[in-house]
């Protein structure tokens, strides 16, 4: 249920219903317009009931949510989360570009491509230390070490790190180093690692399931702020269809339908999307006129080397090149990139 406080709504009067409603054992998210304050009431309706709201001082009216998912909705937050990941913002004016090779294989293959990627515009620095792989003879990451080696990247670049969590064992170890966590596609509907990381006070990134609908991606991100953690990105990555010439089945669509579903902010991986490197610049510009809020694209110093998904990895010159020409894309549509 949504609570629409009017314009004159004086703070105590907030304060009192937001008691009310905790007294009854219910959740309360608040969120502070430039105009009106919304209230939004996480639990069941029949308990909220028990409370007269639209009696009460300062309330406008309430809005009962019908969709089982409540936080993501614009019904709950009709304004966009913008996510400050420690100075830099995701979701707001800025386009945000994350980039780095898919798994960390050594400190100065890492140090080296952080340094490349800020050259070229990105603002984060991606790499797997935890390596969940479809087979169980192929890389499975550095775990701890590569961990490190991401926070001494970190040190070296500022660039703020994004890599994945692989369970709910290895969470706080990773929360420890990383700047964002990602849950990957096939963790997305790993509940008890959604509601892990839902109590880890860092924004998290949850990347599309292999086959899942758009409602099951917003019902995983649900898990997650269900427990308090509204710092949620959401991220396209292509899925699984009939198409074998692509890795992936990039669907754009997404990205447009949940800007209109939801306030979170949504990126797109236009690397795992296509699976081809020749088609990742095409679909990332794609993505951006589409709504995208950033990009998280694989970037290796020397492609044909990589231990994991080297064939859609993009050496740094065309990197480079792909960010230039957002830069002009960002420009057109409202936005920025900033060098």
């Amino acid at each position: 249920m949504l609570i629409i406080m009017s314009k004159t709504a004086k703070q105590s009067q907030i304060e009192n219903i937001i008691n009310r409603i905790e007294e009854l054992g219910l959740k309360v998210h608040v969120s502070k317009g430039d105009v009106k304050t919304i209230i939004g009431v996480i639990g069941s309706e029949r308990i909220i009931t028990q409370i007269p709201l639209e009696a009460m001082h300062g309330v406008e009216k309430t809005i009962s949510i019908t969709s089982n998912y409540q936080l993501v909705t614009r019904d709950f937050k009709p304004e966009n989360t913008v996510i400050d990941v420690n100075g830099v913002e995701i979701g707001g004016l800025e386009i945000a570009i994350m980039a780095g090779p898919c798994a960390v294989e050594s400190l100065e293959q890492l140090i080296l491509s952080a340094k490349l990627v800020k050259e070229g515009g990105a603002k984060f620095l991606r790499g797997g230390a935890y390596k969940p792989r479809t087979s169980p003879y192929s890389f499975q990451g550095l775990e701890e070490d590569g961990l490190k080696m991401l926070a001494k990247a970190r040190e070296e670049t500022g660039l703020k790190i994004v890599t994945e969590v692989i369970d709910s064992e290895s969470a706080p170890i990773v929360a420890e180093y990383a700047d964002v966590l990602q849950i990957g596609a096939r963790n997305m509907q790993n509940f008890q690692l959604l509601k892990a990381v839902g109590k880890i006070n860092k924004p998290v990134l949850l990347k599309r399931g292999l086959a899942a609908t758009l409602s099951e991606l917003l019902y995983a991100a649900e898990y997650i702020m269900n427990e308090g953690n509204y710092n949620v990105i959401l991220c396209e990555r292509g899925i699984r269809t009939f198409e074998d010439y692509t890795r992936n089945t990039l669907d754009l669509s997404a990205v447009a339908a949940l800007k209109q579903i939801s306030h979170l902010p949504v990126i797109v991986d236009p690397s795992h999307g296509t699976g081809r490197w020749k088609l990742v610049a095409p679909m990332a510009k794609a993505a951006l006129a589409a709504g995208a809020d950033g990009l998280i694209i694989e970037v290796h110093p020397n492609p044909e080397d990589a231990l994991s998904d080297g064939a859609q990895s993009l050496t740094p010159e065309n990197f480079n090149n792909l960010v230039k020409d957002c830069v002009l894309i960002a420009e057109a549509l409202g936005r920025k990139i900033t060098l």
